[in-house]
C-alpha cells in the first residue's frame, strides 16, 4: 500500500465524513448479525444476502440513500473476506468499528482516469459522490491501481493508499545470517553488536505533552476546550507515531538489503501488554507499574524494560544482554536457513561476513 496525504476541502471532508459513517454502519449490522449467530440457528446471512438487506435499508432511509452504494457494498465485501480470514484461522474475529478511531472507506474498480497528476506535487483522486480530492504526490502513482482506501485518523489527517504490490527486494546472495531481539531501551539489536534505537517524540514535544495531559484533566467534560486539547494530543502523538514508522521501514528494508536470512524473535504484544487491572472481586497488583512498563512496549513494540548486561559463568563473557539474546536468535535462524537448503555450498561458510561476535554461550 502506499499512502499519500490528502487534503480535502471543508465540504469534501464533510461528505468524505459521512462515507465513514456509512461503511462504519454498514460493517457493524454485519457484525451484530454474526454476534447474533449460534450454531443450529440456521446459517448467519452471506454478502449476496447482506446486500439484498442493504437495497431495503437504502430504499427505506432516505440517509443511507445519500450515500454511495459503492462505499456500503465494499464495506459488506471487507467483511465478507475478514469473516473468511477468521475461519482460517489466520486473523482475529471481526469487531465493532467506533466512531473517531477506524474512519475510514474503499473504493475498488479504479479507472485508469480516476488517479491524476495536477503539478509537480499535487495530484487527485477521483472519490464517489465527493469529486476530485487533491493529496500530496510524494511519490509516482502507477497506472495499474486498481483500488485505494481513505483514511482518517484521530488526529484528524486524511490519507489514500492506493493498492499496489512492490517489487521484491533481491537478496544481497552473501548468505549472510543476523539476528534481532527487540526492547524497550534498545529498540533493536543485532546479532553484529549494532544497537537500534526509534526515534519518538523530542523532550521539547513530551514536556507540551505533560502539558496537554494536564489541560485535559481539568477540561469539562464535552466542553470545545476539551475537544480541542483532545486534538492537539491526538497530533502531538500521531508526530511521534510517524517517527516510529518511518524509522521501523527503513530499517527493515535495510537489513532485507544486507543479509539472507533475518530470525525475529516471535513475541506476543498483545499477552505482554495485557491490563493487569483484573476485576471487582479479584483486582490485580502492582497496576501501576504494569501500565508504566505498558507505555514502553507499546510504542516501540518490544520485550524488555532495562538494558541489562550478560555475564558468562564459565568464560566470564559480558556482553550486552540484548546482543547475546540476538545472537542466539541468529543462530536459531542459521541452523534453520541450512537445514531448509540441505546444508551450506561446498567451500563455503553459512555466513561470509567477518566475525566480530564474541564467544556466545547461555
Amino acid at each position: 500500500m502506499s499512502r499519500y496525504r490528502m487534503q480535502p476541502t471543508p465540504a469534501q471532508e464533510r461528505a468524505l465524513l459521512e462515507h465513514c459513517g456509512h461503511a462504519r454502519f454498514v460493517w457493524n449490522l454485519a457484525v451484530e448479525q454474526h454476534a447474533c449467530w449460534r450454531p443450529g440457528r440456521g446459517s448467519a446471512p452471506g454478502f449476496a444476502e447482506q446486500c439484498r438487506q442493504l437495497t431495503q435499508a437504502r430504499a427505506e432511509f432516505a440517509w443511507l440513500r445519500a450515500g454511495s452504494v459503492t462505499v456500503q457494498q465494499q464495506a459488506l465485501k471487507d467483511f465478507a473476506h475478514a469473516m473468511g480470514h477468521f475461519f482460517a484461522g489466520t486473523h482475529r474475529r471481526p469487531t465493532w468499528r467506533k466512531a473517531g478511531r477506524q474512519e475510514g472507506f474503499r473504493v475498488v474498480a479504479v479507472k485508469p482516469g480516476d488517479v491524476r497528476r495536477v503539478s509537480r506535487r499535487v495530484g487527485q483522486v477521483k472519490v464517489p459522490k465527493v469529486g476530485w480530492v487533491r493529496f500530496r504526490w510524494s511519490r509516482p502513482v502507477r497506472d495499474t491501481v486498481k483500488s485505494f482506501r481513505v483514511t482518517r485518523d484521530r488526529a484528524g489527517r486524511w490519507h489514500v493508499a492506493f493498492a499496489i504490490i512492490p517489487a521484491p527486494i533481491p537478496a544481497p546472495g552473501t548468505c549472510g545470517v543476523v539476528g534481532v531481539d527487540r526492547g524497550a531501551a534498545v529498540s533493536a539489536a543485532l546479532s553484529t553488536g549494532d544497537l537500534l534505537h526509534a526515534p519518538g517524540l523530542r523532550e521539547g514535544e513530551r514536556a507540551r505533552l505533560e502539558r496537554l495531559l494536564r489541560r485535559l484533566a481539568r477540561a469539562k467534560p464535552g466542553s470545545r476546550r476539551r475537544a480541542w486539547v483532545k486534538a492537539a494530543i491526538a497530533r502531538l502523538k500521531a508526530r511521534g507515531t510517524d517517527r516510529r514508522k518511518d524509522w521501523i521501514e527503513k530499517t527493515s528494508t535495510g537489513l532485507a538489503c544486507r543479509f539472507d536470512v533475518i530470525g525475529v524473535e516471535d513475541l506476543n504484544i498483545r499477552g505482554m501488554t495485557r491490563s493487569a487491572r483484573g476485576t471487582v472481586g479479584a483486582p490485580g497488583r502492582n497496576v501501576g507499574a504494569k501500565a508504566g512498563l505498558n507505555r514502553g512496549i507499546l510504542p516501540a513494540g518490544e520485550s524488555r524494560k532495562s538494558q541489562a548486561v550478560f555475564s558468562c559463568v564459565v568464560c566470564k563473557c559480558r556482553v550486552n544482554a540484548d546482543v547475546n539474546a540476538a545472537r542466539n536468535i541468529r543462530d536459531t535462524a542459521a541452523g534453520h536457513a541450512v537445514a531448509a537448503r540441505g546444508g551450506p555450498p561446498t567451500g563455503e561458510p553459512v555466513n561470509r561476513e567477518p566475525q566480530r561476535d564474541l564467544p556466545l554461550t547461555g
